[in-house]
């Protein structure tokens, strides 16, 4: 790992940030045409009902992890980051295991909440009841599934390249189920049975990776430490509990609108904005990609480098992600509706109104993808929060306003969400900036984690 890691020293943050997304996009590049054809075998075997009722269980899924998953990821690289630095292999070891003794607490209480939402309120989405049991058990499963903590050992340690070899496991995994079940006999249940084996697979395997990575610090022993954890890292706890927080809101405007289609126009609505979402979110995957690079790089330049460099750093990583977003949106307007017939067949090309707007949203997420890292890093992890909850308020008000013009009304709900958090976390993190160039936030309050301020 020493070779490694002095080779990551050597390189200049821009360049670590290329080539860790390089290496993811290898990867996820890999993972998307997986995800095209397999989403091609569902949709066409499905039919748009049944691919409704798939989208509203994995939708509520989703909806479940973002609820009591706790993006422990983000914690272990904000403050494991430093620890990697100074390889303090004991912080960094009590640190992630306390992420992921959480991760373990958020999937129970996350199955509770699974029991009461799937049983209690099928009714309001729509979903068939035969596939009510196959909704709960799904659900558990993703919830145990979760690899967040694990994930931000990873980053932590600026393995990239050794994170793509074990995502890779999910599209290929997928693909191959959906062409077993196409040729076998597809059903709801069989793909949402196949979907959550797979994540567990995942799973199991990240947490492999972790331990061979970094054995020094992966250890079961550490899981009975987790107050000295706390104690090791000031403010962890608040930072924990807004970043959760701030979490929960960004999954609530990415699966919330799916749902409200689901409850308020019916299931092959949600079908139709489900493909469209899928399609965007492939087409936007350099912000996933770019995200996980410069939140880990942003959080190591701020325990490693001057001052002028992480600010330039924070302005080419929004650059680049501004430009991205443009030709996101400019493959939606040009070739949408023949992107989604030829994946999904005539009976979803009507889904090129919902994908435009979904693009433009996507769009905003990507040229701000330097923003939260730049506010979390320096201790201003509450004003990422105050921006996402701007974002929601915006977003429901487009639902209320927009909801009766059909699935599209709801995806230009979401596009008007994301330009309010483009808008107010750009300010913010633009204002941050220009304190500590005047030295109104002192490097040491920002290291130590603080939130308030």
């Amino acid at each position: 790992m020493s070779a490694k890691r002095d080779r990551l020293e050597s390189a200049s943050p821009m360049r670590r940030i290329l080539q860790n997304t390089a290496w993811l996009l290898g990867g996820k590049g890999f993972g998307a045409v997986c995800g095209l054809v397999y989403l091609a075998i569902l949709t066409r075997t499905l039919g748009l009902k049944d691919f409704g009722h798939f989208s509203l269980i994995f939708g509520t899924a989703q909806a479940l992890i973002a609820i009591a998953g706790f993006q422990t990821w983000r914690v272990v690289v904000r403050y494991g980051s430093e620890h990697v630095h100074a390889e303090d292999w004991d912080k960094f070891g009590r640190l992630g295991m306390l992420c992921g003794m959480l991760d373990a607490v958020g999937a129970v209480f996350g199955c509770a909440l699974a029991a009461v939402v799937i049983y209690g309120f099928a009714g309001v989405l729509d979903l068939n009841p035969a596939y009510i049991d196959t909704a709960f058990y799904f659900s558990c499963a993703a919830l145990w599934a979760l690899v967040s903590a694990p994930t931000g050992i990873v980053r932590a340690l600026h393995r990239f390249d050794m994170a793509v070899y074990v995502e890779a496991v999910v599209p290929t995994g997928r693909l191959i189920a959906a062409l077993a079940i196409w040729w076998t006999g597809p059903s709801v249940s069989r793909f949402l049975i196949a979907w959550a084996a797979i994540d567990i697979l995942e799973a199991v395997l990240y947490w492999i990776m972790a331990r061979r990575l970094c054995p020094q610090a992966v250890r079961l022993s550490n899981l009975a430490r987790w107050r000295q954890a706390f104690a090791e890292n000031e403010g962890v706890g608040r930072f924990f509990m807004v970043t959760y927080a701030s979490a929960t809101i960004e999954a609530t405007m990415r699966n919330g609108p799916l749902l409200a289609v689901g409850a308020f126009i019916g299931t092959r609505a949600a079908g139709l904005y489900r493909l469209a979402s899928q399609l965007s979110q492939a087409l936007s995957k350099l912000s996933t990609l770019l995200t996980r690079s410069v939140y880990a790089e942003v959080a190591r330049a701020r325990v490693a480098s001057e001052l002028a460099e992480f600010r330039k750093l924070a302005l080419q990583t929004s650059g680049i992600a501004g430009i991205a977003g443009v030709v996101v949106v400019g493959i939606a307007l040009v070739a949408g509706r023949q992107l989604l017939e030829l994946i999904a067949g005539p009976d979803f090309e009507q889904g090129a109104s919902i994908l435009v707007p979904l693009a433009i949203a996507a769009s905003f997420d990507l040229a701000s993808v330097a923003f939260e890292p730049v506010l979390h890093s320096t201790g201003r992890a509450r004003l990422s929060l105050f921006a996402r909850l701007l974002a929601v308020i915006a977003l429901a008000v487009g639902l209320y306003l927009f909801i009766p013009f059909g699935p599209s009304g709801a995806a230009w709900a979401v596009a008007l969400g994301g330009a309010t958090s483009y808008l107010a976390m750009g300010v913010m993190a633009w204002w941050t900036l220009q304190r500590l160039e005047r030295g109104q936030i002192e490097p040491v309050e920002a290291e130590r984690g603080s939130t308030g301020e």
